[in-house]
């Protein structure tokens, strides 16, 4: 396989010829584990570690190598081994905040075209979480494209399609099922030669099984959900990037446990457009939609042309970016402790007022 049926392209050869190199060769990583990759390229594939110097540019805020990055390596051992010596600039990076209380960003995957969110139409079936799925996809700069699998073990697929398609704007939206293989013709025409897709989604959802049929092989494991709840267990355990028989390149990840949005206030108003089309119709321009008159949000709750539950996870999203900016931002924690210090002299003089009389 050469380095073409990677996604190398003419655009990746100007940005590669515009840099003197010495002897490094292009390649793609293709697999990543714990501070250890799989790259490939015109000379196949082999593992690969990091150079000295890249580590030390990581520490001073550079990229490290992610599953999709294209790279420059030194070929070691007569091309059995190599060392990534630089991440080539990047088109688009999917992205969370790391797991837990640390706050650093984590790249799931890099230089996709198409991110495929999966949800599936079990007991697990949440139309909140692909909402929060997709805004950071839009962020990302990939095109989402939702997949709701396991159809073939749900009473009214289409009664869930259309819930979806309610939130999801315009973003197409296809029933399949991995197992049996059904909606999988209208799936494949995302599917576009020289193409980079991603599969997101919770564990459980069954991503490896549409690895495994888009595949046409068993490469990946699969094991049953709990049957309480539908929750799966990791099976998928490292990034790995696929060649499609089609010449798409689909790149399974393991099951999100959790997934907390890092640097995402364009996607989220990309995903609740409706939301924020509404509010600029709002009487103040600073309206809460929580009581205030002449609130269009709430008018639209009332009518029944928006759910509750939408905005609601709306607010609490927003709710998240603003809590991490304060928290990655000095002076925007700075600006908010001088808001609610303000609130509280308001609210201190009302209760002395309120005694003087």
């Amino acid at each position: 396989m050469t380095i073409l049926l990677w996604g190398w392209n003419d655009d990746l050869e100007a940005v590669w010829k515009g840099a003197e190199r010495g002897s490094a060769v292009p390649a793609r990583v293709i697999a990543q584990g714990r501070e250890t990759w799989r790259v490939a390229g015109d000379f196949g594939e082999c593992p690969a570690n990091a150079a000295g110097k890249l580590r030390l540019a990581t520490e001073a805020g550079a990229d490290w190598p992610a599953v999709g990055d294209w790279v420059a390596v030194e070929l070691r051992d007569q091309g059995s081994a190599a060392q990534i010596q630089e991440v080539l600039p990047c088109r688009s990076r999917f992205t969370r905040k790391v797991a837990g209380k640390k706050l650093a960003e984590q790249v799931i995957a890099a230089n996709v075209d198409v991110a495929l969110l999966v949800c599936a139409l079990d007991g697990d079936f949440n139309p909140r979480r692909v909402e929060r799925y997709l805004a950071q996809c839009w962020e990302s700069g990939a095109r989402p494209v939702i997949v709701l699998n396991k159809a073939d073990v749900c009473q009214a697929p289409q009664k869930r399609v259309d819930e979806i398609e309610r939130v999801a704007m315009g973003v197409p939206v296809c029933a399949v099922s991995g197992k049996t293989g059904q909606g999988f013709d209208e799936l494949e025409n995302h599917l576009a030669r020289g193409q980079t897709l991603v599969l997101l989604g919770s564990s459980g959802v069954g991503k490896s099984t549409i690895v495994n049929r888009l595949l046409g092989r068993a490469i990946q494991e699969v094991e049953q959900v709990r049957a309480s709840d539908s929750r799966g267990r990791h099976t998928t355990t490292k990034r790995e990037l696929f060649a499609l028989p089609n010449g798409a390149l689909l790149m399974d990840t393991p099951g999100l446990r959790e997934l907390q949005l890092w640097d995402a206030d364009q996607g989220i108003s990309q995903t609740f457009v409706d939301i924020e089309s509404l509010a600029a119709q709002c009487r103040f321009g600073n309206c809460r939609h929580q009581g205030e008159p002449g609130c269009a949000v709430e008018a639209a709750i009332r009518s029944g042309s928006l759910e509750a539950a939408r905005l609601n996870n709306w607010r609490k999203l927003e709710r998240e970016m603003a809590f991490l900016r304060r928290k990655v931002d000095p002076e925007a924690s700075h600006n908010e402790k001088q808001r609610i210090k303000q609130l509280m002299r308001g609210v201190n003089k009302m209760y002395r007022d309120r005694k003087k009389r």
